[in-house]
């Protein structure tokens, strides 16, 4: 059975991996008929967000690693012990979390800094030529940590970050919600689920090409 690794930054839109989003993917990974493996940096988030109203809780740190592990029911690895030998692909839920505890895009922009255990097994990945999957905002890590090789990413048709992720050195390519781009030189895939939105029903669609290429190119 192929194993799919799934990254997640902590449990929130806001501060965190979106949860329809992660969940979605682990749905249409099961319903694949492959394994999904999650995993989560052990390090403390950027921040902390009341999602009931929006504001920054001040003077509380929360564990990526142990939020996270409420998306997936306790099942989760530290990303430490991650390795490219014991997967077949990858796939980064968005959310903020993705572009704040993954990386520090959400303050940086075009001169964020990728979290060294993320670009690590993003690296591996690419070494030994597996797929590896960007909801949402997480295409900002590839073209990160990929930009030399121009790879082809959307995060739909938002022209800031678009050109943020062009000035990274991706290729961004404009997308609907229901789609997918896929860059097959370096076996990236991405769709732009809550970039565009604006429902679960309508992200569904694109998360699901998503997994099944993903899947597809393992």
């Amino acid at each position: 059975m192929k194993k799919i690794g799934v990254i997640l930054s902590g449990c929130g839109v806001n501060d965190g991996s979106e949860i329809h989003e992660a969940t979605l993917t682990l749905l249409f990974l099961d319903k694949a008929g492959v394994e999904a493996v999650c995993f989560a940096p052990n390090t403390d988030q950027f921040d902390l967000i009341d999602h009931l109203t929006g504001k920054e809780i001040k003077g509380k740190k929360r564990n990526a690693l142990v939020e996270s592990a409420r998306i997936a029911r306790g099942e989760i690895n530290d990303l430490s012990q991650m390795k490219s030998s014991e997967i077949d692909g990858i796939i980064f839920p968005g959310g903020f979390g993705a572009a704040k505890n993954l990386c520090n895009f959400a303050v940086k922009g075009i001169d964020c800094v990728v979290n060294p255990e993320v670009e690590k097994i993003m690296q591996e990945m690419h070494r030994d030529n597996k797929p590896m999957g960007f909801i949402c905002i997480a295409p900002v890590l590839a073209a990160k940590v990929f930009g030399k090789y121009q790879p082809k990413l959307t995060i739909g048709n938002d022209p800031e970050t678009a050109n943020q992720i062009e000035a990274m050195g991706g290729k961004h390519i404009v997308c609907e919600v229901g789609d997918m781009v896929v860059d097959n030189a370096s076996k990236i895939v991405s769709t732009p689920a809550y970039m565009l939105g604006p429902t679960i029903s309508k992200i569904a669609g694109g998360i699901e090409k998503l997994v099944e290429k993903v899947v597809a190119l393992a």
